[in-house]
């Protein structure tokens, strides 16, 4: 077995094909859980249109559901869009590649789902409460989610690169090398 050189993961013994078979089962793991969460919001979205409130939305909710409602259809399809790149390339020992597409994917469907849960929270909020305090609330959970969606895995990535070189993982100390 040939430990891949020089990269990010340089303390694991895994040839090319071992490291895209890790990644790949994590990020299937990952997009079970987007997956999940953008389908039963994108069920209710669809749901709206057929209740009777729906008649009675402005000009401009109608405009925001709909633009919500194609936002989310597109969330589901960057979502999903790794199955097919798994079920189209398997066998054709392209799986880093697929790897590198389908997290590619994921990220552009992170992205929309943020902009679904923007858009949506903007249709509730403003038959909920006035439309600048409607702003202001989903200008507070658009930063929160790109906080914890964006902001935080990219600090501990940098984080994880100081520790890298300090030897420090911020985990409990291995028994072996305390004196």
């Amino acid at each position: 077995m040939t430990p891949q050189a020089g990269g990010p993961d340089r303390g694991r013994r895994e040839t090319v094909e071992e490291r895209a078979d890790r990644l790949w089962n994590e990020l299937l793991q990952e997009l079970r859980v987007a997956q999940t969460g953008v389908q039963i919001l994108f069920g209710f979205l669809l749901t709206v249109v057929f209740q009777q409130r729906f008649t009675t939305l402005s000009g401009t909710d109608r405009d925001i559901y709909t633009v919500t409602v194609m936002l989310g259809a597109a969330a589901v399809g960057a979502l999903i869009g790794p199955v097919s790149f798994h079920r189209l390339l398997t066998g054709r020992r392209l799986k880093s590649q697929m790897v590198i597409w389908a997290s590619r994917l994921t990220i552009v469907g992170l992205v929309l789902l943020l902009c679904t849960m923007a858009s949506a929270l903007m249709l509730i909020l403003r038959l909920a409460v006035a439309d600048t305090l409607a702003s202001w609330l989903v200008g507070v959970m658009v930063a929160w989610f790109v906080l914890c969606w964006g902001v935080l895995p990219v600090y501990a990535r940098h984080a994880s690169r100081s520790d890298s070189v300090r030897g420090d993982y911020g985990g409990p100390r291995d028994r072996r090398s305390q004196g």
